[in-house]
């Protein structure tokens, strides 16, 4: 029988937040690393556990940066003991406030929504998942589990990119850079899709340039495309997802943005939730990518205000003028 293909990205961190959220007492590391799709799979009981525990590791954070509060709980039976601990994501943060009322149209809207997800499409490894842990005493919620998301968020140019990195084969594509008039095409060998910030990237050895860079794959444009005539240099990739996150951290420490956030509006809620600082109305957030936040903050229109950096404070500025002046511009072609 042939092996069944490694569960994706996407699928273990979907796994492992559903698992948490079906459990009522949290899962032990153990508990996960033996039952949760994505990892049970190559689980060693009594064995060498250490690559699958790093990658829960990995995921953990990866979940928090989605903005999901994943707990960590202290056993009441062996407290300060780390093996003993138990990892929850409360339910109740989803639940909505008793005083919401949705409107018939409302109602319609979010029915439509639900008919992207599928019921009933509990896979054979959260059915065996579940016993494991119905075995174990540990109460969960199967009808939780038992919803699959049809939605694809990744980006195009994912899976071109995650079949080359594991055939370790040369691509190229088109990369079209904030400033830039035109894309220019780059030839890379990938050696790690990481997440960070909740955007995907490439971790690769830039060929022309001879050193490793990281892409944002929502910039890559157009057709990610294999290259069987460049030669793929020997590069160990040992440790490569771990040097991508830790350099894409240094990038987001490096950089910090000052932000004045109107009171009880969407921006000071949003931005307040992943601010390093706060006192209510003035924010401190470190970023990655100054065009990617000065995007997002150019959305929030007057709720904003951007202190520091000028850089980020002028890209702000430039996109609400953009704004403004297609505006006028839809208004004289109407009048």
């Amino acid at each position: 029988m042939p092996a069944s293909p490694p569960t994706s990205v996407e699928e273990r961190l979907f796994s492992l937040t559903l698992a948490l959220m079906a459990s009522e007492n949290g899962l032990t590391k153990a508990d996960i690393l033996s039952t949760v799709q994505g990892y049970s799979r190559d689980y060693r009981a009594g064995g060498d556990n250490s690559a699958l525990e790093r990658k829960f590791e990995r995921d953990k954070d990866a979940v928090r940066e989605l903005g999901i509060p994943l707990e960590t709980i202290d056993s009441p039976d062996r407290p300060g003991d780390n093996t003993a601990l138990r990892y929850l994501i409360p339910k109740r943060l989803y639940d909505l406030p008793s005083d919401i009322e949705f409107s018939p149209q409302e109602i319609g809207l979010l029915a439509l929504a639900a008919a992207v997800w599928r019921e009933g499409s509990l896979s054979d490894d959260s059915r065996r998942a579940l016993l494991k842990l119905s075995s174990r005493g540990i109460e969960a919620s199967e009808p939780l589990v038992g919803y699959a998301p049809r939605i694809r968020v990744r980006e195009a140019a994912f899976a071109p990119l995650q079949a080359a990195q594991t055939a370790k084969v040369v691509v190229s594509f088109p990369y079209l850079k904030p400033g830039e008039a035109a894309p220019r095409r780059r030839t890379v060998l990938p050696l790690a899709l990481v997440q960070h910030d909740g955007r995907w990237h490439l971790y690769a050895q830039d060929i022309d340039a001879g050193a490793t860079r990281t892409f944002l794959l929502s910039r890559i444009v157009a057709t990610v495309v294999q290259r069987p005539d460049v030669e793929a240099p020997e590069i160990d990739t040992t440790g490569a997802v771990e040097r991508s996150q830790t350099e894409l951290a240094e990038v987001s420490q490096r950089n910090r943005a000052v932000i004045e956030t109107r009171p009880e509006t969407d921006a000071a809620m949003r931005l307040g939730r992943r601010a390093a600082e706060s006192d209510g109305t003035r924010v401190v957030l470190h970023f990655t990518d100054l065009d990617i936040l000065a995007d997002e903050l150019a959305g929030y229109g007057p709720e904003v205000l951007v202190h520091e950096p000028p850089a980020l404070r002028a890209a702000v500025h430039r996109r609400l003028l953009q704004v403004a002046a297609q505006h006028r511009s839809e208004g004289a072609a109407r009048g």
